[in-house]
């Protein structure tokens, strides 16, 4: 999957939001490009000379760049006015699928408000500071800004949007995100990041905006998927993708495991135990129905739900083990359908003959080796 990513227009391509978040997607498997919008960073222009319809235009050539070079980006990020920017480029790149801003503004002409003291000099210019950068603003930008459709841009999307957005941004106001989700078509969605500020200050804010949207994009961008054989050999592979961040492959079928964030993970996935209790849950409910077929019983439906926890052993009066701590695995199994007594007793007795369970249930042997 191919990114370009917009930041914010006060800023440079390597405002550490842009860098951190263009660097834990990279890891997450996902090319970003991010690029110097012109007077920032190292493009060697006049942000004078620089308006909001020029930045769309500079995004235009960059995914044409893109789209020559490696592949047309599939997704598009844009953080502050730089979500404002990729809103309203979406539409000239028809090969992209989906669109996220951070803490972008519901209209670019929000910007003007930001500087509410400052003094045009006899060249129609102003110094203005924000976000702790002081820089030069024609009256010509802001006048492009405030002409600008965004609204309509917004409600004629058609791409999925992702909009996150700090509770407590103090520059960019939690109201925009509002604006700009309820003005977007479905499929949209919200993502609160929580205490952090409008240029994703600490490394763990920027690591977790990136695995949420690794997460959410995959769900709404095409993308190819390796040949799967006729016959599994069995393996799985589990690669190291960011700090606990875990692909995993199987077969042809490629998904992602992590941990929660209050431990230090970017929940881009479920757990291992989430996993171990899905692998489980799974087996379940496909050996149910397969008894059930076969015997021809009048099953509409089958669900699962499991929970893993820790237990003392002296808890347990049937348990082997007497010290120590044991682990347990709670399943609730519903069953849906004119069953009788007799045939929901079998079925759930047929439950505990899944293959999981067994596995889990009798001695595993686990060995180890090092590949080079």
């Amino acid at each position: 999957m191919v990114a370009l990513f917009a930041h914010c227009f006060t800023c440079g391509k390597d405002v550490p939001a842009a860098s951190r978040i263009a660097r834990e997607l990279a890891a997450l498997g996902i090319a970003v490009l991010r690029f110097d919008v012109t007077g920032l960073g190292q493009p060697g222009g006049d942000f004078c000379n620089t308006k909001f319809t020029s930045a769309i235009e500079d995004l235009v050539r960059a995914a044409g760049h893109l789209r020559d070079t490696i592949a047309p980006p599939a997704l598009l990020i844009g953080h502050s006015l730089g979500g404002a920017a990729v809103l309203a480029a979406a539409e000239r790149i028809p090969e992209s699928q989906a669109v996220v801003t951070i803490g972008a503004p519901a209209d670019p002409a929000h910007v003007a408000g930001l500087f509410p003291d400052a003094h045009q000099d006899i060249e129609g210019t102003a110094e203005v500071s924000l976000a702790g950068r002081s820089f030069r603003v024609s009256r010509a930008f802001l006048d492009d800004i405030a002409a600008q459709p965004q609204r309509e841009r917004i409600t004629g999307l058609h791409k999925a949007l992702l909009v996150m957005h700090a509770p407590t941004d103090a520059i960019v106001g939690i109201d925009h995100a509002r604006t700009i989700f309820d003005a977007a078509r479905h499929p949209k969605s919200f993502v609160s990041l929580d205490g952090t500020d409008h240029l994703l200050s600490g490394d763990a804010d920027a690591a977790y905006a990136a695995g949420v949207i690794a997460a959410w994009a995959r769900r709404y961008v095409d993308a190819p998927t390796p040949p799967r054989p006729e016959q599994r050999d069995g393996v799985v592979e589990v690669r190291e993708v960011g700090r606990y961040t875990q692909e995993i492959t199987a077969g042809g079928h490629r998904f992602t495991a992590d941990e929660p964030v209050s431990v230090g993970g970017a929940d881009a996935g479920p757990t291992p135990y989430d996993l171990l209790l899905a692998a489980l849950g799974g087996c379940t409910s496909m050996t149910i129905r397969m008894y059930a077929d076969r015997k021809g019983l009048p099953l509409h439906g089958v669900s699962v739900r499991l929970r893993h926890r820790r237990i003392h052993a002296k808890d347990c009066a049937d348990c082997e083990t007497s010290e120590g701590l044991l682990d347990q695995i709670e399943r609730e199994i519903r069953l849906d359908g004119p069953l009788d007594e007799e045939q929901r007793r079998k079925l759930l007795e047929i439950a505990d003959k899944c293959p999981v369970h067994r596995t889990l249930n009798r001695e595993v042997i686990i060995q180890t080796v090092e590949r080079r």
